[in-house]
């Protein structure tokens, strides 16, 4: 398989070749699903394992994977304006080819709705390339010292369960958003781990030294695959 690498001698695929790097998979729901359950190890351990019948060749994979997809084959699902014209049960059919497993190693799912002519067309100054640079480049300087005397770890998306617990302290009333997040979408234990590291992100890009709530309910937004309404 081109994604994971292999023949007799194991040669690294794609996941590989892009790890410290971005790999990134258009119209994701395409890809067979056997080939999307690969990403679920090197997603979660930074590496993977290629065996063959004589020996086995661990190859790294610390890559950011960056995937994009229609909400259904036709493309209309929760449009705003156009109906979809998939038959029932073909939009749950369609989506469920990314199981729920992968998308748990995925941090961050935003659906992307058209933008109109009037907001295409309307001149208003944006934030420019230049000072959201700047803002990334202090946002990792911060990681970076935060992690200077921790081996391997370089940046929050790396966090181990026990940095989490060091680094990813919400206050009482963050916590009880979480708690109000968990039980009314029923997220997974992989999903909460992804939100404190999204949310720890969201703090540091803002110079925040603690995890204030609307960190935590802006990382909770970035999770719209869990949501009801995809789907249903």
């Amino acid at each position: 398989m081109a994604l994971v690498g292999g023949g007799t001698i194991p040669k690294p695929g794609e996941i590989s070749l892009a790890h410290n790097g971005v790999l990134f998979l258009d119209e994701l729901p395409e890809f067979k699903r056997t080939v999307l359950e690969v990403l679920r190890q090197p997603l979660e351990d930074r590496t993977i394992t290629i065996s063959r019948a004589k020996f086995t060749v661990d190859y790294p994979a610390n890559m950011m994977l960056i995937a994009s997809m229609n909400p259904c084959p036709c493309g209309y699902y929760n449009h705003p304006d156009k109906d979809c014209l998939c038959a029932p049960g073909m939009v749950q059919k369609y989506l469920s080819r990314i199981s729920g497993p992968l998308l748990d190693r995925i941090d961050i799912h935003i659906e992307v709705t058209p933008v109109s002519f009037d907001k295409i067309s309307e001149e208003r100054l944006s934030e420019k390339s230049e000072d959201i640079r700047k803002r990334v480049e202090a946002a990792r300087e911060i990681q970076s010292a935060r992690f200077a005397d921790e081996e391997g770890i370089h940046s929050n998306a790396m966090m181990s369960s026990r940095l989490l617990r060091k680094y990813c302290r919400p206050n009482a009333e963050g916590m009880k958003l979480l708690k109000v997040a968990m039980e009314k979408v029923g997220l997974s234990a992989r999903a909460y781990d992804r939100i404190l590291k999204v949310s720890r992100t969201i703090a540091d890009l803002a110079g925040s030294e603690n995890i204030e709530t609307d960190h935590l309910s802006e990382a909770i937004q970035y999770r719209s695959l869990d949501r009801d309404g995809w789907g249903g």
